[in-house]
């Protein structure tokens, strides 16, 4: 049994709510929901959801071209999670929702709108509107309101999931105050002629322990659970535990 699983074993209700202390590579964060998955699907952990950071990385989904990265200058991972690519670093919020679909609602087109709202109205409480946009995956704001610049739309969060067994993993990822250039290396989510943003770059003064405030009470209106607490204990290192949209089909297995 994984450290996650050992921590989480005796765990009742809603999900467990973990919050990484340091950013965590990819692989690492990877093979602890692989783990994780196989235990929530044979019962012997509660579902999960794992607020993190990673280092500076590319990630290209399932239906990433070779052609939307344009400067690999980080690492760059090929992921099970439906999307193309993204960039992930330190100022984002990264949220991996490790849920029974089965249990819940197996309807995937349903799930990722429930992941929208979820994000939408943690934004809400910034007064960050945040939007959906028919054929762009991920959540848009209208700079208007906070820069002046009328007219322009940035996107502030992506979303990719995976399903195995209708257990999900993979989620969003929240543009809190992360370096923008990074951005630069790829055509985020393969859609040219928008940028990106951040809380912070909009003059939203957030941090990442803010976010996650309004992140757990904005759960608990879309899915439905009572308020979730982070346990005291934190981390979860060594690879055990202790970004697909309305636009692009998550991944089933």
């Amino acid at each position: 049994m994984s450290m996650l699983e050992e921590r989480s074993a005796a765990a009742g209700g809603g999900p467990e709510w973990r919050v990484e202390p340091r950013p965590l590579g990819y692989p690492e964060a990877v093979a602890a929901m692989e783990q994780r998955v196989a235990a929530i699907r044979a019962g012997t952990a509660p579902e999960l959801v794992w607020l993190l950071e990673h280092p500076p990385i590319y990630t290209a989904g399932t239906s990433a071209e070779d052609a939307d990265l344009l400067d690999p200058r980080f690492p760059v991972y090929r992921s099970g999670r439906g999307g193309e690519f993204t960039y992930h670093g330190p100022g984002q919020r990264v949220a991996y929702v490790l849920l029974d679909l089965k249990r819940r609602n197996p309807d995937v087109r349903a799930y990722v709108r429930d992941l929208e709202e979820w994000v939408i109205r943690a934004l809400a409480r910034f007064n960050v509107v945040g939007e959906r946009r028919a054929g762009r995956v991920g959540i848009w704001v209208d700079r208007g309101p906070y820069t002046g610049e009328r007219g322009r739309e940035d996107k502030i969060a992506a979303i990719g999931v995976r399903l195995r067994r209708w257990v999900s993993f993979h989620g969003v990822a929240i543009n809190v105050e992360p370096d923008l250039s990074h951005f630069a290396g790829i055509v985020p989510c393969g859609i040219r002629g928008h940028g990106v943003t951040s809380l912070v770059e909009l003059g939203i003064p957030a941090t990442l322990a803010d976010l996650d405030v309004a992140l757990r009470a904005s759960f608990a209106e879309v899915f439905g659970e009572p308020l979730p607490v982070i346990p005291a204990e934190a981390g979860i290192q060594g690879g055990t535990l202790g970004a697909g949209g309305s636009g692009s089909p998550p991944s089933r297995e």
